[in-house]
């Protein structure tokens, strides 16, 4: 268990208040409130469509909230203005659903893009240490020489985590961490995360299908349902959360009060 006392009593590193969303007559994010301490890491759990990659895209800053605040490290960043946001977006790493590398670079280039191109580190320095982040995942120097096309799934969702780390995060999210893989690469994946979690001190914000993942990475899970945070709780508790909606989630049940909505 990374959390400790002294950090949740500590500024939270991420607060999210009464945040919303709506596209149009669709209100997606209808009034989330959620604190993540520094060094701790959170999963959020729903459903597809329930608001989980909404609420991450308004923490990056990707998308505004509608109304709410959004603070990290104390800081409102709701509103920021974007010649701030590159200031916060440094403190940011992020590993995307399908690792999102480039097809035309490189897989060290892919791992020090943002080194290159946010912080303009020269280009050897930059490869050295996209090298030094690739053995942290487990990957040969070689790899680096590789394209992207020459890896497999398991490959790439390690060079999407060692690009995520590469740049000394403060904060990392995950998306869907563990999409697409098989259940022995998906639990290193696991264990990656944790590694790095846990060896840089670094806070964490992911969503995932993936109750195991859910499980294993998360110190708190959170479940999202029409957009409301419906249970916060101990990783530990999710099995016996008390409440319906959850049991139905992590078990994976067609029955019960969550329904699926289907076309007519």
């Amino acid at each position: 268990m990374i959390v400790t006392a002294s950090n949740m009593t500590a500024t939270p590193k991420i607060e999210i208040k009464d945040v919303r969303k709506a596209f149009g007559d669709k209100h997606v994010l209808n009034g989330i409130d959620l604190n993540v301490a520094p060094a701790e890491s959170v999963v959020i759990i729903g459903g597809s469509g329930t608001g989980k990659s909404v609420l991450l895209k308004c923490v990056l800053g990707i998308l505004t909230a509608d109304s709410g605040v959004i603070k990290v490290d104390g800081e409102d960043v709701t509103h920021t203005p974007s010649a701030r946001r590159g200031d916060v977006a440094k403190k940011f790493g992020m590993l995307f659903q399908g690792a999102a590398l480039f097809d035309s670079l490189p897989v060290w280039e892919n791992v020090a893009f943002g080194l290159i191109q946010g912080e303009r580190m020269p280009r050897k320095e930059a490869k050295e240490r996209a090298i030094e982040t690739l053995a942290k995942v487990g990957l040969a120097a070689s790899v680096g020489d590789l394209t992207p096309s020459e890896l497999s799934g398991g490959m790439q969702k390690r060079v999407g985590l060692a690009r995520a780390i590469a740049g000394n995060p403060e904060i990392v999210f995950f998306d869907e961490p563990t999409t697409g893989l098989d259940p022995i690469m998906a639990d290193v994946i696991n264990d990656l995360i944790i590694a790095c979690v846990k060896d840089k001190g670094i806070t964490a914000l992911s969503i995932t299908h993936d109750m195991h993942s859910a499980r294993k990475i998360g110190d708190r899970i959170a479940m999202i349902y029409e957009g409301k945070l419906i249970w916060v709780g101990d990783a530990k508790t999710v099995d016996h959360s008390g409440n319906d909606f959850v049991d139905q989630f992590v078990n994976g049940r067609a029955e019960g009060p969550i329904k699926m909505q289907l076309r007519k």
